[in-house]
């Protein structure tokens, strides 16, 4: 089954939706005993694995001690789990789908992380899984809910929903105008903020950026979706004006040379192939590039620890050189 990014995108890359949610009885994840935590991986696991859904069908369970570092580090490059998350070394669990769309983290910085990941611009789609979701585990695990504080969470900039909803979008004229500056203070004073590709503490790689809500507490959860699905709308507008006004020939030029480099490279760094494969996505998007080609499954699987999943350890010119020779081979077959 194919994975968000194997899938053809435009200027919105990708939705994800998250819910942060707590057991009523047990202590937050930080103040958990082991025995408590094989208690929560375990109600977790039959809570939705033994529940006869159409989910279930669908999920498989794995405890992350079993896992390889690797592995661990390109379930982050790939978005599955958190940066967090994957710190949490054997404390920690997750039930995943099979073509990796929905992963429920047990033992994040709550108990339970209901995420939903998608290709494109599809936040209700995104949410309406999730909330399915939490609503069976809501009945078999009840969650702690306060009246006026809504889901209680180990954060309390989580409090109230509990969601975390984020839009990637592919931005290169945005950044190349200079506008991401001032885009980002009116998102923040609007309760939005603007990260890199891999949320809070990252940098921008390939003109991605993460657009997600910051308030949780005082509205309902489809008045987050809806203001965040308007604030896209505005950005993706002002992209794509930008992109109208840009010359389509200097456009052309600079994607067919990065679509040279990574046809011909022998060496290339990750950084390098993020800003070439930028480039290539922008032509065709403009309709510039009519090559069949996916810029954004290219750039994640010849990540740092996706290659290093497939070929085993590598020192960092090792993956340099074996990176070229993937994009070489698939470009070649593709192009």
């Amino acid at each position: 089954m194919s994975s968000w990014y194997t899938k053809e995108s435009s200027i919105a890359v990708s939705t994800r939706v998250r819910l942060a949610r707590n057991l009523s009885g047990i202590p937050f994840p930080s103040r958990m005993s082991n025995e408590q935590f094989e208690e929560l991986k375990q109600r977790a696991k039959s809570a939705i694995c033994d529940s006869n859904t159409p989910f279930a069908k669908n999920l498989n369970f794995i405890d992350m001690a079993s896992v390889p570092e690797n592995e661990i580090n390109a379930m982050v490059e790939r978005h599955i789990i958190s940066p967090e998350f994957a710190k949490r070394g054997g404390r920690s669990a997750i039930i995943l789908s099979k073509d990796e769309s929905i992963s429920i983290m047990i033992g994040e910085e709550d108990h339970i992380r209901i995420q939903v990941i998608l290709d494109g611009l599809k936040l209700e789609e995104a949410y309406d899984i999730a909330e399915q979701i939490d609503s069976l585990l809501d009945s078999r695990l009840h969650f702690a809910f306060d009246e006026n504080l809504g889901f209680l969470t180990e954060c309390p900039t989580n409090l109230g929903t509990g969601l975390r909803a984020s839009l990637m979008l592919h931005l290169p004229a945005c950044e190349s105008s200079g506008e991401i500056a001032s885009l980002s203070d009116t998102v923040n004073k609007i309760g939005f903020t603007v990260r890199g590709m891999y949320g809070e503490g990252s940098k921008a790689g390939a003109s991605l950026y993460q657009i997600s809500n910051q308030i949780t507490l005082g509205l309902s959860e489809k008045n987050a979706l809806d203001n965040l699905k308007s604030i896209t709308a505005r950005i993706i507008e002002k992209e794509e004006n930008l992109r109208s006004s840009l010359n389509k020939l200097k456009v052309e030029d600079m994607a067919y040379r990065a679509l040279g480099v990574l046809k011909n490279c022998r060496i290339i760094t990750s950084n390098e192939m993020m800003n070439l494969l930028s480039r290539i996505k922008l032509g065709i998007d403009m309709g510039i590039i009519e090559e069949k080609i996916n810029p954004i499954e290219l750039l994640i699987s010849n990540q740092r620890f996706m290659l290093m999943k497939k070929f085993g350890e590598m020192q960092p010119e090792e993956r340099d050189i074996q990176r070229a020779s993937n994009l070489r081979e698939i470009l070649q077959q593709e192009v």
